[in-house]
């Protein structure tokens, strides 16, 4: 039931979506006798989309999901292991087109790599298998990764491919389950930097520890936040990205998926 509403209900609250529904809703209502009520949705439709894409309010929301970790301290050793979490390949598309197709957040991937040719000991886990609701075929992400990291230079016995959550909360579950870590080892996490507090409260409450290595930024520094963008798709994305962080957030604290509304870095 939860992963069927973060499909659906989860998916239809996101700016762009909800916005676009209101001005649809708005143009329906023009044809009836509410059609004052119909003009205003989609006034206020129009406008708050033009807020979201070009006004600094998207860097605005995404900006303390990215800041709630520091970058990862490399000083205080090599790791034992590495958890990389899914969300940059397309498995629908790679099976239908019989090749590896990227989206967004690829630089999980290119991370994990970099991380494993400088800790050559470390091992290698993927978490990543279909997040759609439903899926036309058994294609998951990771049926698709070892050939990119093989590619990238990572010898194939070193990877453990966790190929069956379809969120968050399972990735963590089932990467505990398969890679079973043993009392003081060190495994990093690596996914990005807005989806780090999300991803860390459910590893803490599965009790897999884990140390942040965030990638991915979307936004720059502070002082760049009051940047307005030239294109209104770049701050679209950055509104949908942190919205659904944001009630994702609050949907796993509110399930007991987490221990806290925003996790943050653990006291030393």
């Amino acid at each position: 039931m939860f992963f069927a509403l973060s499909k659906t209900l989860g998916i239809m609250l996101l700016p762009t979506n909800f916005l676009i529904d209101l001005g649809l809703a708005g143009a329906v209502l023009l044809f009836t006798r509410f059609a004052s009520l119909g003009r205003r949705l989609m006034t206020v439709s129009l406008v708050l989309l033009a807020v979201f894409g070009f006004s600094p309010l998207s860097s605005l929301l995404l900006y303390p999901l990215e800041s709630r970790f520091p970058p990862w301290d490399e000083t205080r050793g090599a790791p034992d292991g590495i958890v990389v979490l899914g969300g940059s390949i397309d498995p629908e598309l790679s099976a239908a087109r019989e090749v590896t197709v990227f989206k967004g957040s690829v630089d999980r991937i290119i991370a994990a790599a970099a991380l494993a040719h400088r800790y050559p000991n470390a091992r290698i886990v993927f978490s990543g298998g279909s997040a759609n609701l439903v899926s036309g075929t058994s294609a998951r992400e990771a049926d698709y990764v070892v050939s990119v990291f093989e590619r990238l230079g990572i010898a194939g016995n070193r990877l453990t491919m966790e190929r069956g959550s379809r969120n968050t909360q399972e990735n963590a579950e089932f990467s505990k389950a398969l890679v079973a870590p043993k009392p003081g080892e060190r495994w990093l996490l690596v996914t990005s930097a807005y989806h780090m507090p999300r991803s860390v409260g459910v590893f803490r409450k599965a009790g897999f520890a884990v140390e942040p290595y965030p990638v991915d930024w979307r936004t720059g520094r502070r002082g760049d936040l009051l940047t307005f963008s030239s294109f209104a798709s770049e701050g679209l994305d950055r509104a949908d990205a942190a919205l659904r962080e944001w009630i994702g957030l609050a949907a796993y604290r509110i399930s007991g998926k987490t221990d806290a509304l925003f996790p943050g870095p653990a006291a030393e």
